[in-house]
Parts: structure tokens; C-alpha cells; sequence
């Protein structure tokens, strides 16, 4: 039988589509869209830069629209997200604590993320630390001091929060709650009381195929290369696990124009027959993170969407190309263009410092309409009632101006 053929439109708006970003949501976003959307894309990277929202706030903000920032926190409290180390460090669904509980098993195997001689030494601390723990509740770093006062950097983290971080690494405390951002621990058996290693722990193998398929649905259609990225998945065999999904009926082969052979996962079906039809139509515009799921991987982002990104916060100043923190910007099932801002909190003013489009992107009055109304909802859902324009190409600035002011 010969493969579906597809441009590479289709795949895009496909792999939009199993993202939840094909469309501008229909509706208000509610408190119980938080657990469905992280589900949807199985992991929600956590980062700290804060010069605009944090990055998982900013991941579903793309997908929800407007809506409280608290409801993610609300999520991790109530025990309906975890936190672990997964493409990154992840927020994740509950339902998938099975998934990554080996790896808690046998922290070792995380190179940097876990330093097996150094906690071996100070076991005694440690243990100390978990009794603590134990009789008087959760705890945060910034409960216990530094010994030395004035020290600051990674290189200098005081123990306990050393501790607490390879305990956390290790499975033996799970982040209960975020306060400000800043993390709760506890004992994992009071965080996630119903689980049993003797009954519920899965196989290395068994864990790592519901990964991929976890991958496979989340990227919706995929090259066997993009999936072991998903999680950071290393040394798995995807080819020959593909003849076997298509023998189950979880994926079938299509052919993309400029990327050749692909899965589709069965997931989209109802999608492709629109797709064929040349009716799954992309109308979404909005700003993307640099940690969202479309572009964490920068070998997928170029390949499926011709886009070449590089976050440049760890780059020395003189050497960026377009700034400390740049945000895509979707539109219409294209990465149109990139954008580096700033958000003043105390002022209510979004600082678009400098917007860049894409060297094949046509600049029309529409894409500068949407970009407009896209940039203006992300300044709002953060506070902003202003937004200032620095550096824009020539065809957005004779439209925006030097800016605009907004609504709340």
C-alpha cells in the first residue's frame, strides 16, 4: 500500500494540532485545563528566568490563553502534577510517577544530576535532614542558612539545599508544593502514599516504550529521530519498534514533501482525513517559550518548521544575535518570527525590545494585526497596561509605532 502523502503544511498543522496550538482556544480556560493540557504534551519544562513569565506559565498561556498563573501551582499542591527530571526538569501528570521511579531507584545513572560519592559522605547529615523532615513537615532551602554568609552561585549552594536536591534526585523527597516559585519538600511516601514499589515499579523497558508512545502522541507526527529527545531518552532503539505500533494500530506511515518518510500517530486520524481534505486549516497567533515542546528540540524545530533558534541568555552579551531572552512567535502554522522582551511589573509595561521576522516570512498588514493582538494578549495576561517598542522591521513599526497602551 503506498504511503499518504502530505506537505509539509499538513505536517506542521498536524503536529500543531497534537499540541493544542492548531487553533485559538474556544473557550474561557478553567482551573481543571491545567492537568489536561501538561497530559496532552506529557512533560511542561520548568525554567526560573523570569524576565517575562516563567517559562511553564508561558507554555500554557500559548495553549489556555488567559488564565491564573496559580492554577499550575494549584496543580502541583493538590498531587495532580510532580516534578522530576525527565526532557529536563519537568512538571508531569501523576498517572506517570511509574515512568520515572527507576530512574529515582538508581540516581547514579543521571551523571551531573546526582552525586553518589558526595551524599555517601555526608549520609549523616542526611539522614538527619530526613528525620527533620519526618517530624516536622515539609521544608524549603531557604529554611536552613548558609554557614558561610555572602556565598552565592551553584558552585557555592549551601548543604541542605545540596541535600535536598539529591534526595529530591534520588526519590527519597518529592517537591509537595511552590511558594513564589520556590520549592516544598516532603517525604515521597507522603506526597504519593498510595504507591508500592513492590506492586507498581515498572521495567527499564516498560517504562521507556510508554515514554515513546507518550512521544509519539504528544509530537502527533515524528521522524523515529525526534523521539527518544522527548524524555532524553538514551541508547533505545526506535526503528524496530515502529513495524510492531504499526502491527497495533498506534501509528501509520505517511510521506512528508522535504522530509520523507514519518508516523503519524493514530491519535489524528479524524485530523489527517481534514488535512487531506485541505481543511485543517491553522489560525493561531501567539508567543511561544523557549522551552515549549515545538522548539525545545532545535534539530526538529528546523527541520519541520525551518527555523534556526538558539536561546541566548548563557551567551556573552557582544556575541548575541538577537538577545538575552527571545520568544517565538507562531502564526498561522508558521515560527514567523522571534521576539526579545522584557516585562516591568512595577510599571505595567511590556518592553518588546526588538522583533525579527523570518527571512521568508511576508510581512502583510494581517501578520502585523495579529502580531499586534498576540503580543498585546501575552503584555495583558501578564499585568502590563503598556507595551514599548524598541527595534522592529520597518513594515510592523509603520503600524505600532513606538507602542500602544492596553486593557486589563
Amino acid at each position: 500500500m503506498p504511503a499518504i502523502k502530505l506537505t509539509l503544511r499538513h505536517a506542521r498543522n498536524l503536529h500543531l494540532a497534537a499540541q493544542g496550538l492548531l487553533r485559538p482556544p474556544r473557550r474561557a480556560a478553567l482551573r481543571e485545563d491545567i492537568p489536561a493540557a501538561v497530559a496532552r504534551m506529557s512533560l511542561l519544562q520548568i525554567d526560573t528566568i523570569n524576565i517575562v513569565a516563567r517559562s511553564p506559565y508561558l507554555v500554557l498561556f500559548s495553549r489556555l490563553g488567559n488564565y491564573s498563573p496559580q492554577w499550575l501551582d494549584d496543580a502541583l499542591a493538590a498531587g495532580e502534577l510532580f516534578e522530576y527530571w525527565a526532557h529536563e526538569a519537568c512538571f508531569l501528570p501523576r498517572q506517570d510517577y511509574a515512568l520515572v521511579r527507576n530512574q529515582m531507584l538508581h540516581p547514579e545513572a543521571l551523571g551531573w544530576k546526582y552525586r553518589a560519592e558526595w551524599m555517601a559522605q555526608h549520609a549523616a547529615e542526611i539522614d538527619q535532614l530526613l528525620l527533620h523532615i519526618r517530624e516536622n513537615g515539609p521544608v524549603r532551602s531557604a529554611d536552613f542558612e548558609h554557614p558561610e554568609k555572602g556565598a552565592s552561585g551553584w558552585w557555592q549552594w549551601k548543604p541542605h539545599k545540596q541535600y535536598l536536591e539529591g534526595l529530591f534526585t534520588a526519590g527519597k523527597v518529592m517537591v509537595a508544593e511552590r511558594r513564589n516559585f520556590q520549592r516544598i519538600y516532603d517525604l515521597t511516601e507522603r506526597v504519593m502514599p498510595e504507591w508500592d514499589d513492590e506492586l507498581h515499579l515498572l521495567s527499564d523497558e516498560q517504562a521507556r516504550e510508554r515514554m515513546l508512545r507518550n512521544s509519539a502522541a504528544s509530537l502527533g507526527i515524528f521522524r523515529p529521530g525526534w523521539l527518544a529527545d522527548y524524555y532524553r531518552l538514551r541508547h533505545v532503539d526506535i526503528k524496530s519498534r515502529l513495524p510492531r505500533w504499526q502491527e497495533e494500530g498506534i501509528v501509520i506511515p505517511v510521506e512528508v514533501q522535504h522530509l520523507g518518510e514519518m508516523w503519524l500517530h493514530h491519535s489524528l486520524l479524524p485530523q489527517l482525513e481534514a488535512a487531506l481534505s485541505d481543511k485543517l486549516n491553522a489560525t493561531r497567533t501567539c508567543v511561544l517559550s523557549p522551552f515549549d515542546p515545538v522548539v525545545w528540540d532545535r534539530r526538529r524545530a528546523e527541520q519541520l518548521f525551518n527555523f534556526s533558534y538558539r536561546l541566548e541568555c548563557y551567551t556573552p552579551a557582544p556575541k548575541r544575535q538577537y538577545g538575552y531572552f527571545v520568544l517565538p512567535l507562531l502564526h498561522r502554522g508558521e515560527l514567523a518570527g522571534r521576539m526579545d522582551a522584557k516585562m516591568h511589573r512595577k510599571t505595567g509595561e511590556l518592553e518588546v525590545i526588538s522583533v525579527w521576522l523570518e527571512e521568508n516570512q511576508r510581512s502583510t498588514p494581517r501578520l502585523a494585526d495579529a502580531l499586534m493582538g498576540a503580543i498585546g494578549d501575552f503584555g495583558r495576561w501578564q499585568g502590563a497596561t503598556v507595551i514599548r517598542c524598541g527595534r522592529l522591521p520597518q513594515s510592523l513599526a509603520a503600524l505600532w509605532g513606538e507602542g500602544w497602551e492596553i486593557a486589563r
